[in-house]
């Protein structure tokens, strides 16, 4: 039996992102997704989709794509174009939903450059799959003030009246995130943040040290805030150099997002593989002002990906991870014993 693919129409799209259904349509989603299909279609969904709802008559290339750990990627050069095309044969469609739910939030912001989602579907016998737009990369990653600006214009921009958190659980990297909806972004971001990579650390590692420590930290945290203006922006939430490029046009473009809603800030959580200088901090806080305490918060939003690291990668990662949680005990006069 075949596959049947799931087109995101702009329609769909939009009640997920905005409508009045969006719970009942994300849940309708999901069913669909864990059900047995009942109509047959291609074995090659992709080349399908591409021929009939791209408008292709004809793909004259598919090539590989190299830079992803996760996924696979091929370029699909047609007579109408090219897309881009991401594939899994080991996880259904949930993770590529996430991202083409994400794009697609960052698009509508009219902002900063993004690939623009097209279709996530199953593919036979097993695993999904994304085809999104095909963007030509620069030679640069583009200008870092015009990056800075167009972030934060984005952040300005991307709001959201449900509280901190997405529509759907994504993925960062290939760790769950969760992204239940909360009112609070302390809380939101000790519970489904820091306090779930904590505990996953303590099941993968058997490591209770860096969990008691941690929640140290999470208990204690609030005293990093005073002052802090926190309000939910649409934040890309996986933003390193790898995910940074610009068009033929030196337009920035940020890709493979894993995003939510969630104080502005956490979006630097990633700086330490990301490369920004002066000058993109300087453009960005024209548009987002600096807020008091950011120099206090930047490794509490490091600590996150530290840990995530620490939990894909393994071991190496851990010391990094468990120096900031000391480093902000002591800051807080709290015992580290």
């Amino acid at each position: 039996m075949g596959h049947v693919a799931l087109f995101f129409s702009p329609s769909s799209v939009a009640s997920l992102l905005h409508g009045r259904s969006t719970r009942s349509s994300v849940k309708k989603y999901r069913r669909f997704c864990s059900s047995p299909v009942m109509a047959t279609v291609s074995e090659d969904p992709i080349r399908e989709w591409i021929l009939t709802e791209g408008k292709a008559s004809e793909i004259t290339r598919i090539s590989p794509i190299g830079g992803g750990c996760i996924n696979y990627a091929n370029r699909y050069d047609t007579d109408v174009g090219s897309f881009f095309v991401k594939t899994n044969r080991e996880i259904g469609p949930s993770m590529f939903e996430g991202e083409a739910l994400g794009l697609r939030a960052m698009y509508d912001t009219k902002s900063i450059r993004v690939p623009l989602p097209y279709k996530v579907g199953l593919l036979p016998p097993s695993g999904s799959f994304i085809i999104m737009e095909f963007i030509e990369f620069g030679r640069s990653r583009g200008d870092q003030s015009v990056l800075g600006r167009k972030l934060a214009e984005m952040h300005k921009a991307g709001k959201s009246d449900k509280g901190f958190g997405f529509h759907v659980d994504n993925t960062i990297g290939s760790t769950p995130q969760i992204n239940t909806w909360k009112d609070d972004w302390i809380e939101f971001f000790a519970e489904h943040r820091l306090g779930y990579q904590l505990k996953l650390a303590r099941r993968q590692f058997d490591d209770p040290i860096i969990l008691e420590l941690g929640e140290r930290l999470i208990k204690n945290m609030h005293l990093l805030f005073k002052g802090a203006v926190l309000e939910p922006c649409l934040l890309h939430g996986d933003l390193w150099s790898g995910n940074i490029s610009s068009d033929k046009d030196g337009n920035p473009v940020i890709l493979d997002p894993a995003c939510y809603y969630g104080h502005n800030e956490a979006e630097f959580g990633m700086s330490w593989c990301a490369g920004f200088g002066g000058s993109f901090y300087n453009s960005y806080f024209e548009v987002m002002p600096k807020q008091p305490g950011f120099e206090k918060r930047r490794d509490l939003y490091m600590l996150y990906h530290y840990l995530n690291h620490y939990n894909l990668f393994g071991r190496g990662y851990r010391s990094s991870a468990l120096s900031i949680i000391e480093d902000y005990l002591r800051m807080m006069k709290v015992s580290t014993v």
